[in-house]
């Protein structure tokens, strides 16, 4: 972990528009979905409570925007492998060196996502042991060493073929012991039956966790799929116009093939299933290219800076949130005005919230002050 007090060189490459997605994915984990909530339920309009609802995770099959925001973090953080890791190689940095840097990154978000399940708080017994940020940290280490250690796309997509293969076959042809092959449910699927035989500690539901081991390996297909974002970006041979069309001309594609194979193959995040893979990284795809081409091609930034300094700091606000009660300071300072409004007194509140929240990152961006794992 490095606490920065300026950039480094290497935010010459750093492209505004990865910084204001980034920043935008996290707003809905640090109060966003909450504050929709809030509005539908004070409000009663229709399209709001419409938009609501698409901040819970479906409970098992199906996809609503609540089930995009992880993956497309890690989506996001293989769009910047090319830049943090092929740039320094083509500046000289062995291999070694740079693989040193991503195990030491696994392993520090490993250790906040135990610090986040509550080691210090509660102690290992009955901890949960894997995360939100271990899943990040580790497929970000993966999708790095695959990156680093091939020297062609076509080896790349070897990589992203044969690990979306080989969890098809787990998930769908695999005999789990007691309900056989392809049952795809929380007590059925293979990974419940990989979590429960090896993976220690507490699992987050009863049967499996989300975040469990076949859930990470399948997950780093988000994180390969961005790197390859990572390169169409950086390629400096391809016009802007036209790296934004081929991030919406793969995006588009496997969308369609996700929808086409869900029916028999359906679309879970819960367990990270392929078609689950395929239809949040065409969404991020899509995603990617509209940031890129509003922000890095037309150079329409006056609205990013709001979600830039978030962006800039996801991580910190992530842990922050967990650590510090913004929510016990807004009803301390916005108590007057939010109790009396009945209904209307958890927006002001979530607003509060919100603006603590970004204050403290703004006060981080204003010292250039960036946690960089």
């Amino acid at each position: 972990m490095n606490m920065e007090k300026k950039l480094n060189s290497d935010t010459k490459e750093r492209l505004f528009s990865l910084d204001t997605l980034r920043g935008f994915d996290m707003l809905w984990i640090i109060g966003g979905g909450s504050l929709l909530s809030a509005l539908a339920k004070a409000t009663g309009w229709g399209w709001v409570e419409v938009l609501a609802e698409q901040m819970h995770h479906v409970p098992w099959e199906g996809f609503r925007f609540e089930d995009l925001i992880f993956p497309l973090f890690m989506f996001i953080s293989g769009v910047a492998i090319p830049f943090a890791l092929i740039s320094k190689l083509e500046k000289g940095v062995g291999k070694p060196e740079l693989l040193k840097k991503v195990f030491k990154r696994m392993v520090l978000l490993v250790i906040f996502g135990l610090i986040y399940n509550g080691a210090l708080k509660n102690g290992f017994s009955d901890l949960r042991y894997l995360s939100v940020l271990s899943q990040i940290g580790i497929g970000y280490f993966f999708a790095s060493v695959i990156v680093l250690y091939t020297k062609s796309i076509k080896a790349r997509i070897f990589w992203l073929i044969g690990i979306m293969a080989g969890i098809t076959i787990l998930q769908l042809f695999t005999p789990v012991p007691g309900f056989g092959a392809g049952v795809i449910t929380p007590e059925g699927s293979i990974n419940a039956w990989i979590d429960q035989t090896f993976l220690p500690g507490r699992l987050i539901y009863d049967t499996y966790d989300p975040e469990g081991i076949l859930s990470i390996v399948s997950a780093t297909v988000i994180t390969l799929f961005g790197s390859f974002a990572g390169f169409i970006l950086r390629d400096k041979a391809t016009s802007q116009q036209r790296k934004a069309g081929v991030l919406i001309g793969i995006g588009i594609p496997l969308i369609i093939l996700a929808l086409l194979l869900s029916p028999v193959y359906p679309i879970i995040k819960n367990i990270w299933t392929v078609t689950f893979n395929m239809l949040t990284a065409g969404i991020s795809f899509i995603l990617m290219a509209l940031f890129y081409y509003v922000i890095d091609v037309l150079k329409w930034r006056n609205w990013t800076f709001f979600f830039r300094v978030i962006g800039l700091n996801s991580i910190t606000i992530y842990m922050g949130v967990k650590i510090i009660d913004f929510w016990h300071a807004s009803e301390f300072l916005l108590g007057f005005v939010a109790n009396p409004a009945g209904d209307y007194g958890d927006v002001i509140f979530t607003l509060g919230k919100i603006t603590l929240e970004w204050l403290f990152l703004y006060y981080l961006y204003k010292n250039k002050i960036f946690l960089r794992v």
